[in-house]
């Protein structure tokens, strides 16, 4: 019996990297799993993995940037596997540059790809397991957006990569306020691992230990708590952003309401500088931003 026996996951940008650990470990704790990824042949690679381990898998290479494409993901799940229980939105691309040579071309294919991306599957499913909460069946569903420790505090040379990563944290927020009163949970994860968006800027970083010991970056450590967060087992939990990277998995601690001052009536702006700087003093200083 595995944790995820019965339920159905459709993980976009399954075809390698996290998503490929994500299917793999879904399909071991029993899932029926929809492997999305816009290259046919890695989608079904994977597919063959986790039938040749016992599993069932679907392989599908619908484009994640629209309604129609996401409907037709949805439409094959339910044809297939009759219900879908969660979605992991994992699929995601870089453009890297500095912001002063960034082109528009640039930014928009990065935030056509996560933030639109992330939007049109979860939407259509949202609607999806709406209908069924309002026919009076029983919803327990699940929704895994995928941000970054750029959108948590930024990252130098990837301004569009971190926006995008950032609008994802928002975006998983207003899900979980929104959603929750239809048995759906809206949770995000900031993984670190090696994949295919890390080679040729981490390679060093991130190799595996020439000693055979743990291997931190390998972005299999990173599925076990996506899984949980797909099983019927976190219903209690939504809303909340983890880090997460070989064995160690954090809480993060998004903006809040800091130091305060109240006038109660309208500052003059010669008078700012002083209560600016003492605001300053009494904040917890904000990370730094990746590469500074």
């Amino acid at each position: 019996m595995g944790i995820c026996d019965n339920r159905t996951i459709i993980i976009t940008g399954a075809g390698a990297g996290l998503g490929r650990g994500y299917a793999l470990a879904f399909a071991a704790e029993g899932a029926r799993v929809v492997v999305n990824d816009i290259r046919r042949e890695a989608a079904e690679a994977v597919c063959a993995e986790i039938e040749a381990a016992g599993g069932q898998a679907l392989a599908n290479d619908d484009d994640i940037t629209s309604v129609t494409g996401a409907e037709r993901i949805v439409a094959g799940a339910l044809e297939v596997f009759g219900a879908v229980h969660g979605v992991v939105n994992n699929a995601g691309v870089c453009r890297d540059k500095m912001f002063a040579t960034m082109t528009e071309e640039d930014w928009d294919q990065v935030m056509q790809v996560h933030l639109r991306g992330h939007f049109c599957l979860a939407n259509v499913l949202t609607r999806h397991w709406r209908k069924r909460h309002k026919a009076g069946e029983a919803v327990d569903a699940r929704i895994i957006n995928t941000s970054s420790g750029a959108g948590l505090q930024g990252s130098i040379g990837q301004s569009n990569y971190s926006t995008a990563k950032a609008g994802i944290l928002g975006l998983t927020l207003v899900q979980a306020a929104e959603l929750g009163r239809y048995g759906i949970t809206a949770n995000a994860i900031a993984p670190q691992a090696r994949t295919g968006m890390t080679e040729g800027v981490f390679d060093e970083m991130m190799k595996p230990p020439a000693d055979g010991g743990f291997d931190s970056w390998d972005p299999a450590n990173v599925a076990p708590l996506v899984v949980w967060l797909g099983s019927g087992a976190s219903g209690h939990v939504s809303g909340r952003v983890f880090e997460a990277k070989g064995g160690w998995i954090s809480v993060a601690d998004g903006w809040r309401t800091g130091p305060e001052r109240d006038k109660q009536a309208r500052w003059q702006p010669a008078e700012l500088g002083e209560v600016v700087d003492g605001l300053l003093g009494e904040a917890v200083p904000s990370q730094k931003v990746y590469g500074t």
